[in-house]
């Protein structure tokens, strides 16, 4: 007679409780949900990358952020395709000194012999002091810190996006881009500085294939944590964004509203978040019978926008971004790239305790 042992499943706990077992003495420990960040942490985030971008502009200032983590060693596991992501954490790792090997096809790992990617990540943490994980599957980069924090060298996991669920590096740097044209004090050199609700009155629109777009999730749970702004949700009605963020956004008052027609909402926004049709999660071929770049963006819909308008999109993109407009002020997709590479620098500053010694670093060298 054989017993039936149930595993535990983290994430079959209340979300509260999921973000407290990925933090460590009340601060970040592991990233992994866009959950963990409420509006103090996103502002605290936005700030250090601005400092930390300040900081590099020097020959000095770059010695001295090369000489705060460099006895630290980074995992990149990047087993889902990317190249955005892994060179922008690669860049990050650099800038803070830190040393990095990767491993992005299992071919070439243990798990060619069968080892599972259970035992490669545990086999993993004891090289490494930081494991930066890309995966295919939701809810493995949690399930792997949970797995983490009972073993004898608990360190922490960053999560550079899990299947179509989450991705929140990549919603806190779209954060970041949003701040920096929303509250121009964020840039002010001698003090970057968040006050009141830059949100406020806002009006963004998600564009595309929400439902499994993790970006788009992901940035939901951000915005969430800011009153007074409209969210416009425009997608073919079988990729409209999922009843779980739907929830949310009611649970926090957040006005949010559907559209099949980005024409008609466009020139009431204050930004426009394009993504890309997700094919790569298709079962059967399902998306070939969507008339997805109905849903595009073009220069001629944008000559009738706010000169102010904010175009983003997290790349890479197909035809639902007119080319065109890649020289169009408006057009900040180009920046968000660059932006990603801070506030992931920032992120892992954080991480490591050494924010503490940015900020005082910059106090003197830019506000003495």
């Amino acid at each position: 007679m054989t017993t039936d042992t149930v595993q535990y499943d983290p994430l079959a706990e209340p979300t509260a409780h999921r973000v407290a077992m990925l933090n460590r003495d009340d601060r970040l420990f592991h990233i992994i949900l866009a959950q963990q960040f409420d509006c103090e942490l996103i502002e605290t985030m936005c700030r250090l990358a601005e400092m930390i971008r300040n900081i590099a502009e020097s020959k000095q200032g770059n010695r001295f952020l090369r000489s705060l983590l460099s006895h630290k060693r980074a995992m990149l596991y990047f087993i889902q395709p990317s190249t955005r992501t892994f060179l922008s954490f690669a860049a990050s790792c650099q800038i803070l000194g830190v040393p990095y090997n990767e491993v992005r096809n299992p071919s070439t790992s243990s798990e060619i012999k069968g080892e599972t990617e259970e035992d490669t990540v545990h086999v993993l943490s004891q090289y490494f002091d930081l494991i930066i994980m890309r995966h295919p599957v939701e809810g493995f980069a949690e399930r792997m810190a949970y797995k983490l924090n009972s073993m004898p060298r608990p360190i922490p996991i960053l999560n550079g996006g899990s299947g179509k669920d989450q991705h929140p590096t990549q919603a806190m740097l779209d954060m970041y881009t949003l701040l920096r044209n929303f509250e121009p004090r964020l840039a002010d050199r001698a003090h970057p500085t968040l006050s009141g609700n830059p949100f406020a009155g806002k009006t963004i629109a998600f564009v595309g294939d929400l439902k499994r777009g993790r970006t788009v999730r992901s940035l939901s749970y951000l915005l969430a944590q800011y009153a007074g702004m409209r969210l416009i949700f425009v997608s073919p009605p079988e990729l409209g964004m999922g009843e779980d963020i739907i929830e949310y956004l009611d649970r926090h008052g957040v006005h949010h509203e559907k559209s099949e027609d980005l024409n008609e909402v466009i020139r009431s926004c204050d930004a426009v978040y394009m993504t890309r049709l997700q094919d790569e999660y298709d079962q059967a071929g399902e998306s070939s019978k969507i008339d997805y770049y109905k849903y595009s963006l073009t220069v001629e819909m944008v000559e009738a926008t706010k000169d102010s308008l904010v175009i983003m999109h997290p790349l890479p993109r197909r035809q639902e971004l007119d080319v065109r407009l890649d020289t169009d002020r408006r057009a900040k997709y180009w920046a968000q790239v660059r932006n990603g590479m801070w506030m992931r620098a920032a992120m892992i500053a954080y991480i490591f305790n050494v924010d503490a010694t940015i900020i005082d670093h910059y106090k003197t060298s830019y506000t003495a």
